[in-house]
């Protein structure tokens, strides 16, 4: 059998906020595995510290202790310049907010993380722009900038600009809090779509129980710690 490496291995990551003696601890030595392919909610209350440990797992933050993986790349043995490298090589990201940039098309906002390493501009680069905006179902908004989208609309250009660079895990946070229920349940489809079609490994974090319910497992975060690692769905062959 072929051994293949997790997508994404954290071990013992802690972190601290505040400085003094009004610094506390939000994240406890949590350790987590993703392999290849899973579909994963990160759920908890408020304070949990599921946004603090979304952007440690998207090298967004630093641990104040553990350590962070991707694909095999260590995030924390890296400067800064290569770490947002690697992310830029590596991660997907997904935001409650799209944070299009409002002069320019729905094209060119999925592009941009090409642009950002010299490239975006080449006849094959606009092509499988345009073949990712076809497949989260805009291809024909391609040329119009986002106040003439709707809120669904935008937020799948930001899906879109998230699988630009092909990342190795897509991470997103809260992707449906702004939209009503059946553009949050479209965006659910587009997510199980890719996943399932294109193998795309996924970690999302929500309070959408639904959400939870129908991915392939559920992580469970409360105070800082994983308290329930449940698998939703049987392995697929």
């Amino acid at each position: 059998m072929e051994v293949t490496t997790p997508v994404l291995v954290a071990r013992g990551l802690t972190r601290r906020l505040g400085v003094g003696a009004g610094a506390r601890e939000v994240l406890h030595g949590v350790d987590i595995t993703i392999e290849a392919g899973e579909f994963v909610a990160l759920v908890g209350p408020s304070g949990s510290g599921k946004s603090t440990l979304l952007y440690l797992l998207g090298g967004l933050d630093h641990p104040d202790a553990g350590s962070v993986e991707i694909a095999g790349e260590d995030l924390a043995r890296v400067d800064d310049d290569t770490l947002a490298k690697l992310r830029n090589r590596l991660i997907g990201f997904v935001y409650q907010f799209h944070f299009l940039l409002p002069e320019f098309s729905a094209l060119e906002n999925v592009l941009m993380p090409l642009w950002a390493r010299g490239g975006g501009r080449s006849r094959e680069d606009r092509a499988l722009g345009l073949e990712l905006l076809g497949r989260v179902g805009i291809a024909e908004k391609a040329g119009k900038l986002p106040r003439e989208l709707s809120g669904g609309e935008q937020q799948r250009v930001a899906v879109a600009r998230s699988l630009v660079n092909r990342p190795k895990l897509l991470l997103a946070d809260e992707p449906t809090g702004n939209l009503d229920s059946a553009n949050a349940n479209a965006v659910y489809e587009l997510f199980r779509e890719l996943n399932r079609d294109l193998g795309q490994t996924i970690l999302v974090v929500t309070h959408d129980t639904d959400w939870a319910a129908r991915s392939d497992r559920i992580l469970r975060l409360l105070d800082g710690r994983v308290v329930g690692d449940e698998r939703r769905r049987e392995e697929r062959a």
